[in-house]
């Protein structure tokens, strides 16, 4: 099995070498960003056959325009090595015949200035050594960033190139400050043991290099077909009623998005037909100002200065003609009588009304019950927290002294009070009688102080043992 683009033999895996796993050669041989030639696989001979060719490298990321001797009998598709200062490298033959002269009228090269040559055709050993230095890529350039870092050096290592042979490789990196790289070349010739050389890009041609997804979902225009770079300026967006938005219309490259001069030709065309100077129409009802304009519809909404609730959609030509009027110095009535009237359709779709229609259970809740705090002693009031105990200890207030009262013939009668919710202890001496002869003042006083303490709800402080109560 080989590559489809170029060629190259399968490993032992059976992918095919220096081919990704998605279908995307790595080897330089297959080409996305040159121009196509559609005549090449019908056999038809060029009349305007020419020596030069345009041959691209590292999967058509650089191209350049070479001499092929007739000899060699070279088409468009074949893997060539072209010859490079002390050294080789290998490429594909992307252009051939009458589109060469046109591809370089395009980028300004003459022929005078063409002098690389063309070898000899790639043979499997060339194929196989270039799918080998393009392994060496990607741990070259992450070593290549350590030592940049390392260096201090304000720089970003966007990609590393091989030559063909291995013995030379092309560090493209972005910085917004001028490089003294002289010290960093040094490491990297130690490091690497390669010629190196150092190529500054911007960022447009890092994204180009480098790939991805635009907001479209598609590959990004710079990195398959778009071969030049155009300047994008806001007036584009304002010219196609775009948000100033930064955030959207900037691309991965944070610069403004190449795809915006797609479709500025169309939109200068159609605003030809648009007024001049038409943000403000003076009217008998008020002056009216411009809000928005559908381009390709032909409307214009304006609404009133001093009343911004309604928008009044009119036509263009209705729009000239009340300009002409403020310019002879009359005035329209208003702009409702010079708005577009939108017939209704007839066939007007209408919406039941499901209301009770459709009804749901209920939803269940489960009640969720506040734990009581674990003081036994305190009162029913202060150890309650919900708002049920709550509402219960206040309507048992009211029979509380009741209770205390009648505490004394149920202790009496080995009976224990059933107040088990606020576990009230009844007071010392009050469920037993005093000794005889004790002093009926004495009685009387236990007496009102258990009442007391009954009400209250709180224990009486115990004297301790050996003391006499204070008189």
């Amino acid at each position: 099995m080989a590559c489809t683009s170029c060629g190259v033999g399968t490993n032992e895996d059976g992918t095919p070498k220096g081919c990704g796993s998605k279908g995307s050669c790595n080897t330089g041989a297959c080409n996305k960003r040159s121009a196509y030639d559609w005549l090449s696989n019908l056999g038809i001979d060029d009349p305007y056959a020419n020596d030069i060719v345009e041959v691209s490298f590292n999967d058509g990321t650089t191209q350049c325009f070479c001499h092929a001797p007739a000899e060699f009998d070279l088409h468009t598709g074949d893997n060539v090595v072209v010859e490079d200062e002390k050294g080789y490298d290998v490429g594909r033959i992307t252009l051939s015949g009458d589109l060469v002269r046109l591809q370089m009228k395009k980028k300004k090269v003459r022929e005078d200035k063409v002098t690389q040559m063309i070898i000899r055709r790639a043979n499997l050993r060339d194929m196989e050594k270039l799918a080998e230095v393009r392994e060496l890529q990607k741990p070259t350039m992450i070593q290549a960033r350590v030592i940049a870092r390392q260096n201090h050096m304000k720089m970003k290592v966007s990609d590393i190139e091989y030559r063909g042979d291995g013995k030379k490789i092309t560090i493209y990196y972005t910085s917004d400050d001028r490089v003294d790289f002289r010290q960093i070349v040094r490491a990297f010739s130690h490091q690497f043991r390669v010629k190196v050389e150092m190529r500054q890009i911007g960022p447009r041609q890092e994204t180009a290099r480098l790939g991805g997804i635009g907001t479209c979902g598609r590959e990004l225009c710079c990195s398959t077909w778009l071969s030049d770079f155009n300047a994008v300026n806001t007036s584009a967006a304002r010219y196609q009623n775009l948000a100033i938005n930064n955030a959207k219309l900037s691309g991965q490259c944070g610069r403004l998005k190449c795809c915006l001069n797609y479709e500025l030709d169309t939109y200068m065309e159609a605003l030809e037909v648009f007024p001049k100077k038409a943000d403000r129409i003076k009217t008998h009802a008020g002056l009216a100002i411009l809000i928005k304009t559908d381009i390709f519809k032909g409307i214009m909404y304006y609404t009133y200065k001093d009343n911004r609730g309604l928008l009044y959609p009119i036509p263009v030509e209705k729009v000239h003609e009340m300009q002409k009027l403020n310019k002879a110095g009359d005035m329209p009535a208003d702009l409702q009588s010079a708005q577009l009237v939108v017939k209704e359709a007839d066939d007007v779709f209408g919406y039941e009304d499901v209301t009770g229609a459709i009804e749901l259970p209920a939803e269940k809740r489960s009640k969720r019950r506040n734990k009581k705090s674990g003081g036994g002693g305190s009162g029913g009031g202060r150890s309650a927290r919900s708002s049920r105990s709550r509402g219960k200890s206040d309507a048992g207030d009211s029979g509380k002294q009741e209770t205390s009262a009648k505490a004394t013939p149920a202790t009496e009668g080995g009976d224990k009070p059933k107040n088990t919710r606020s576990r009230k202890r009844p007071a010392r001496g009050a469920g037993k009688p005093r000794a005889e002869g004790g002093d009926s003042g004495n009685q009387s006083k236990s007496g009102d102080q258990s009442k007391s303490s009954g009400s209250s709800g709180r224990r009486k402080k115990r004297t301790p043992r050996g003391k006499k109560k204070p008189e």
